[in-house]
């Protein structure tokens, strides 16, 4: 379909004024008035626009199949989820895994254990491993962005769960990604990352793993979230690649990976806003802009 001109003239003018996004907020409710609500729809509005905090919560726990299509439904289908998040917790309280003392996140990790029928014995638990500590930083941020202790497990628990099962074969290949974009964008940067050893030990994995969870604050995280939850994994490539470019200058005067590692892991935090808006930038200039939604 091809873009309307005389929408691209309205969208340009509320961006020049200062109202970037009014158009935008305005084809989302249209979206979220179908009844059922078409999924592609929603995914290909949320790949090419960010999400009106307003309604950010409400297409997620839609896109991860939390809430049905079906609007009329969602009222009913709440009560469930509300209803077996109960259950679990009770089971965990009765079983003694958990008590009043035992911090949120690592609450929702036993219950997402129990579900998926791999919570440890009492006698066998251990501190948590890397898996564990993967989920744990991303409850910690989910938590953040979200208020409802209901909500929140069950967005943590569907998009662990979406990210495993969508993406688990392509996560082992981004860091390839990384490397052929930074030989796009800043060759000289990937040769001194080769030259000094530190190319193999950037924190990207954890990066991948954890969806950036820890290391952009939420705020920045949760447009990053927007893309994965819509359907690309690719954007935490060109994310790792924004960070790698807005620090090219205080990388190049790093000799040693380590110091790059240490630096890389607890990078400002006042910029990333600025670093995630470029990062989508260059993810759709390497993969396209998604046809508009509506």
């Amino acid at each position: 379909m091809a873009d309307d001109p005389q929408r691209n003239f309205r969208s340009a003018y509320y961006e020049k004024v200062g109202f970037r996004g009014v158009e935008e907020k305005k084809s989302l409710e249209i979206l979220l008035k179908d009844n059922p609500l078409d999924l592609e729809k929603l995914s290909t509005f949320s790949q090419r626009f960010p999400l009106p905090s307003m309604y950010r919560i409400h297409v997620w726990k839609v896109l991860l199949g939390i809430l049905p299509p079906h609007s009329d439904s969602h009222t009913l289908v709440g009560c469930y989820r509300k209803e077996q998040y109960q259950d679990i917790l009770e089971a965990l309280e009765i079983m003694r895994y958990i008590n009043s003392f035992t911090p949120s996140t690592h609450v929702y990790l036993r219950m997402f254990q129990l579900e998926s029928q791999v919570l440890p014995r009492c006698s066998e638990t251990m501190p948590p491993d890397e898996e564990n500590e993967d989920f744990l930083s991303i409850s910690r941020a989910m938590e953040e962005i979200v208020d409802d202790p209901v909500d929140c497990y069950w967005l943590i628990k569907c998009f662990v769960n979406q990210f495993h099962t969508k993406f688990g074969d392509s996560i082992p290949h981004l860091p390839k990604s990384l490397e052929h974009y930074l030989s796009q964008e800043e060759p000289r940067l990937l040769n001194h990352l080769k030259n000094t050893g530190a190319l193999a030990q950037l924190p990207h994995g954890l990066w991948f793993r954890r969806c950036f969870a820890g290391c952009l604050p939420e705020s920045s995280l949760q447009r990053v979230w927007d893309k994965v939850i819509s359907g690309s994994c690719k954007i935490l490539v060109f994310v790792a690649l924004e960070i790698l470019l807005s620090y090219k200058i205080m990388l190049m005067g790093i000799n040693r990976p380590e110091g790059m590692v240490k630096f890389l892991c607890n990078i400002p935090q006042e910029n990333t806003d600025a670093i995630v808006t470029k990062a989508i930038d260059l993810w759709h200039k390497y993969c396209g802009t998604p046809m508009h939604a509506v």
